[in-house]
């Protein structure tokens, strides 16, 4: 999620000054999902080969010995893909990617803003209880946000073709509709406890450090 989260920062920044430009009043809730899904969106496009690469690294050890890749690392993944596949497969699956992240970044900038509000204006808690609160459920809402996305980019991204080369799914749709008809809507957040527990202390250190790194900013005059 590096690529994410920088871009994160970058957009937050702009919502700041947009929320200068609006005499100091918080943007409506359409607009923070909107600028959520516009980071998700960007970042995402720029990641995915790295996404990619990690995504097969992971699943490799779990296929049959016959149908490992046999990747050495992050750069021999991105060269094979190149070399076997073309430049283009790099952004394999990058549909369900940018997908998947539009929602987490809305889940996590829009639920995060809305929280504040809610902790510091209404429920008149400090600086550290807003932070740490809002840091939590912005963790749970991106998590929500973007399991089922995550479910069908893990699924697209990892598919192999069978022995006559027709591969499982079509495409993100196809996936999604064949898992919905399988297991229904409660598939796509399998193993949600797990996904929670990974995806939420990140989104929580990451707007732990950007309140830290904004109020040095400020000391600094920047």
């Amino acid at each position: 999620m590096p690529f994410y989260s920088i871009t994160s920062r970058r957009i937050r920044v702009l919502t700041n000054k947009a929320i200068e430009k609006n005499d100091g009043k918080p943007l409506p809730l359409v607009q923070k999902a909107f600028i959520g899904l516009t980071a998700g969106a960007i970042g995402a496009c720029v990641g995915s080969p790295a996404d990619l690469a990690l995504i097969r690294m992971q699943a490799d050890s779990t296929l049959p010995v016959a149908q490992r890749r046999n990747y050495k690392n992050a750069f021999h993944a991105l060269y094979r893909i190149i070399a076997d596949e073309g430049v283009l497969a790099l952004w394999k699956g990058a549909g369900p990617t940018v997908v998947r992240a539009m929602a987490l970044n809305m889940g996590m900038l829009a639920s995060y803003d809305q929280s504040v509000e809610l902790f510091r204006d209404k429920l008149g808690a400090g600086e550290v209880s807003t932070v740490l609160g809002a840091s939590a459920v912005s963790g749970f809402f991106a998590s929500a946000c973007s399991l089922p996305f995550d479910y069908v980019k893990t699924q697209i991204q990892k598919m192999q073709p069978d022995a006559s080369g027709k591969y499982p799914y079509t495409g993100s749709l196809d996936c999604a509709m064949k898992t919905f008809k399988s297991g229904g809507p409660f598939k796509f957040y399998t193993g949600f406890p797990v996904y929670c527990v990974r995806i939420a202390p990140h989104v929580m250190m990451t707007w732990i450090f950007l309140n830290q790194i904004q109020k040095f900013e400020k000391q600094l005059g920047i």
